[in-house]
């Protein structure tokens, strides 16, 4: 009976990363970094990384979020704040398609303040009954910052 509570937890767990990893895929259908894109040919900051950077970011970060997912739902944080998980999650995915696919920074940049709004309200609303899964999150805040000044810094420049 053990193995079998431990492999449903764990099957839990791997649902809950995928449907984060569903808000990458999704948005990855309208990414194009490729020489000639669009991204490629915009004016970037000093500090924009390399595209290499941000697959090994997101994966993490996919991960994370969807294991802070897992415990917020098993200690029973209630609907309100997983629906304001679930609208966060639609705002990342939101985000690449308004950058890349509709290629509008102002549009963007307005769009991932709203998407720090959701997350750091996320986190609130899980630390009242998981700090594990509200502490979980915080590496994808940092993430969306630092995504925020560079979506900035890229309509600036542009």
């Amino acid at each position: 009976m053990v193995k079998y509570k431990s492999y449903l937890e764990a099957a839990k767990i791997f649902g809950f990363i995928i449907v984060c990893f569903l808000a990458g895929i999704i948005g990855g259908l309208f990414t194009t970094t490729t020489p000639g894109s669009w991204y490629a040919n915009i004016i970037k900051p000093s500090f924009n990384p390399p595209n290499w950077i941000f697959a090994p970011v997101w994966t993490t970060l996919y991960i994370l979020m969807g294991i802070s997912l897992y415990l917020a739902v098993k200690h029973k944080v209630g609907a309100k704040p997983i629906i304001i998980f679930g609208i966060q999650l639609v705002l990342n995915t939101l985000w690449t398609i308004i950058f890349f696919g509709l290629q509008n920074t102002l549009a963007a940049l307005l769009e991932i303040i709203l998407l720090w709004i959701f997350i750091l309200w996320t986190i609130k609303l899980f630390y009242k009954k998981s700090k594990a899964a509200a502490y979980l999150l915080l590496p994808y805040i940092i993430w969306v910052t630092f995504a925020t000044v560079l979506t900035i810094a890229i309509y600036v420049l542009n």
